[in-house]
Parts: C-alpha cells; sequence; structure tokens
C-alpha cells in the first residue's frame, strides 16, 4: 500500500475542498468505496476530487452530505470549487477542462488558429486581445495564464492522451504574428511532434472543399466514458454528447485526415516554415 500524500488545503480552492472531504471521511470512519456506495461514481472519481484533481458533480456531493450528514455543505461548495478550477477560461469551457486531462485520446481541427493546447503565450496572448480588445492588461494575462497551464498535459510522460491536430496551410503562408514570435509558435509544435507529445497534420491550402469547412472540432474518448465533442465560436461553445452527433463529427474528422499531409511530410513543412520565419522570409 501506497504511502498517504497530506492534502495541501491552501494550494487553492479546490485542494481546500477536496481535504475537507477526505477530513469529514475519514472522521465518519468511511472508506472511498464506502462513501460512493449507493451513488453512479466510483472510488477512484471521489479519490481524484479529495486531492483537487477532478470536480464534484452535484448528485455526488448531494450523496456525499447525505451519507456524511454535512447539511449541504459540500453542495453548496460545488460552484466555488467550479469558479476556481475554470479562472481564466469561460463558463461554457468547463466541461472541456475536466475531460481532456482524462481523455485517452484528443482529435483537434480549428480552421483558423492554432488549437489552445499547442499555443505559445506570444500567440495566446494576441488571440485573446483580438477577442477583448478593451479588456485590462490583468484579464488578458489571467486568460493567457490559463491557456498556458493547459499545456501541462504534455509535460506527463505517462499520462499524457493521444493528441492528433490537423492544421490548415493558411496558418503558415498568412500568419497572425511577426516572423520572430511565428517561428517559436512553429517550433513549439515541432518539439512537441518530435518528443511524440503530438501528431500534427498540414491540411493543404489549395485541397479544395473538405469536412469541417464551417467551424471547430475537439473529439475526446475516454476509457470509462462517452466520446464528447466540442465546438467553439467566438464567444461561445458547445458539449456534444449525443452519440449519433459524435459519431457524424468522428466520421467527418478522418475524412479530413485523409484529405491531409501524412505527419511526416506535415512535420517536415512545420519546421521549413519555422526556418523561414527565423531568417524572415516571407511564404510563396
Amino acid at each position: 500500500m501506497g504511502q498517504r500524500k497530506d492534502i495541501d488545503g491552501s494550494a487553492g480552492v479546490p485542494t481546500f475542498y477536496g481535504g475537507e472531504l477526505r477530513w469529514k471521511r475519514e472522521a465518519a470512519g468511511l472508506t472511498l468505496q464506502q462513501l460512493v456506495e449507493g451513488s453512479f461514481y466510483g472510488p477512484s472519481h471521489l479519490s481524484e476530487i479529495e486531492r483537487g484533481t477532478r470536480r464534484m458533480p452535484a448528485e455526488l456531493a448531494e450523496h456525499v452530505d447525505q451519507v456524511l450528514g454535512t447539511d449541504g455543505f459540500f453542495k453548496r461548495r460545488c460552484e466555488d470549487v467550479r469558479k476556481a478550477k475554470r479562472r481564466g477560461h469561460a463558463s461554457y469551457f468547463e466541461r472541456v477542462l475536466e475531460a481532456e486531462k482524462h481523455a485517452e485520446t484528443i482529435e483537434e481541427w480549428c480552421p483558423t488558429l492554432i488549437p489552445g493546447l499547442l499555443q505559445t503565450d506570444s500567440y495566446a496572448r494576441a488571440v485573446v486581445r483580438s477577442a477583448h480588445p478593451m479588456a485590462p492588461d490583468e484579464a488578458v494575462e489571467e486568460k493567457v495564464s490559463a491557456r498556458m497551464a493547459r499545456a501541462r498535459l504534455f509535460d506527463d510522460d505517462h499520462n499524457t492522451p493521444e493528441y492528433w491536430a490537423i492544421l490548415p496551410e493558411s496558418l503558415i503562408r498568412q500568419p497572425i504574428l511577426p516572423p520572430e514570435p511565428t517561428a517559436e509558435q512553429w517550433e513549439r509544435i515541432a518539439a512537441l511532434a518530435r518528443r511524440r507529445r503530438i501528431v500534427p497534420q498540414i491540411l493543404p491550402w489549395k485541397c479544395g472543399p473538405h469536412p469541417l469547412m464551417l467551424g471547430t472540432a475537439m473529439i475526446m474518448t475516454f476509457s470509462d466514458a462517452p466520446p464528447l465533442v466540442y465546438t467553439e465560436a467566438q464567444y461561445s461553445g458547445d458539449t456534444i454528447d449525443d452519440p449519433a452527433l459524435v459519431k457524424q463529427y468522428r466520421k467527418a474528422y478522418d475524412r479530413l485526415r485523409a484529405a491531409a499531409l501524412p505527419p511526416e511530410a506535415s512535420l517536415a513543412l512545420i519546421e521549413q516554415a519555422a526556418e523561414d520565419d527565423r531568417h524572415g522570409k516571407q511564404p510563396d
């Protein structure tokens, strides 16, 4: 049995909430399994909540309050935890923040921008500022920091999801940043690919009509849950779990992948773009 690791409740609202939950559970003399009995959740889910790494669903909080006799405390504090965990992100993105940490695979497509998980801070700052031109600098930096924190998903050698990104060649031909930060952006993507953290593919700009021309798609699969699709517009987003729609998106993504360049050819094009930007060469 592994050594019990204390929870530092001062690290933030989710860890405080989780630490309080574990304290109440152990004071009642209950194991994780005993506390979740009668709910639709397993002990591993509850363990992650206690460590502050997973949000507490409202129905599970209600169950915990009933078993522990905590007079609705955990149900009332659920929203505080959710707000803290999504700080710097829009409320409609909350489900994605939770899901991508537990995904087995993530397949992403955005027809106009480099996906958030792959962005450098310079790129993210430019995108955020374009969407919120009148926002205070502090608000912009909070959003940029939150986006950069998501990219830590690729730091874990053992639990990184299999991530696939299809990028339109127009991102190379029409960069939104000056050459130096653009080179840094392409170098980041190339480095992640060389480390076997991601598989990028470039969709040729002359490929003609292709699937998913009208919007974004982020498709996530899980070992213990049905797949999800997330789509996003400028100021809104939608998480789709309807099996028929998810199936349709997955088929469309497979057709899009077939229209893109192979991974090795795509990586060569990305590295060439980075080198050209480093030397101030404009794309043809």
